[in-house]
């Protein structure tokens, strides 16, 4: 059995672990505005700001009008991913045509085809750590990081090995060019705020 396939089997074992976790969080005073997400076994709330809600919402628009109304794109939705208790609830997903969830309410982290995040101060290490090897390890095919701090969009495609093999630098200003990509798409970057 590969890495690959031993995290895989990871994220199906600890899924009752996960769902108890959350039911925990539901009932916990969270304050408003703030979202919670399981890394490798740790829980992680941050606050939504401004900025990552305009990147967040551009990136969205542009992928609901390629797409229509009919694309699965969800925000902030819980999907387990391959690793040690992954619960992620990733800013942006585009789920494959036909994706349904599961009997338990589920989405099925083998139905995602595009996720992207956009950074915050406190859980960046995430986003360029551990969720991008989970990415990597689903086959999620491309992963985009908006990261406002650095005014600069990293995309990530041709997962291997529990890794993604080739990675993109964009500056904020220029065009994200995902013609070639399971988006085909242009995305604009010159409306990303920075911070």
């Amino acid at each position: 059995m590969t890495v690959v396939d031993d995290r895989i089997a990871m994220a199906d074992i600890n899924t009752e672990r996960l769902d108890e976790w959350f039911e925990r969080l539901e009932r916990m005073p969270v304050p408003e505005g703030f979202r919670a997400e399981i890394v490798g076994g740790t829980v992680y709330m941050t606050p939504q700001r401004g900025t990552h809600w305009e990147i967040i919402f551009e990136i969205a628009s542009d992928i609901r009008f390629r797409f229509g109304r009919r694309a699965k794109v969800l925000s902030d939705v819980r999907i387990d991913f391959p690793g040690h208790e992954n619960g992620f609830c990733p800013d942006v997903v585009k789920m494959r045509d036909g994706a349904k969830e599961d009997d338990t309410g589920h989405w099925r982290y083998e139905d995602v085809e595009f996720v992207a995040e956009v950074i915050s101060q406190g859980t960046a290490a995430n986003d360029y750590g551990p969720k991008k090897l989970a990415y990597a390890a689903a086959e999620v095919p491309l992963y985009l990081i908006a990261d406002p701090y650095q005014g600069r969009c990293h995309i990530f495609t041709h997962p291997k090995d529990g890794d993604y093999t080739t990675e993109t630098r964009v500056p904020f200003g220029e065009e994200l060019d995902l013609t070639g990509t399971v988006l085909g798409l242009t995305l604009r970057t010159d409306v990303f705020p920075r911070n």
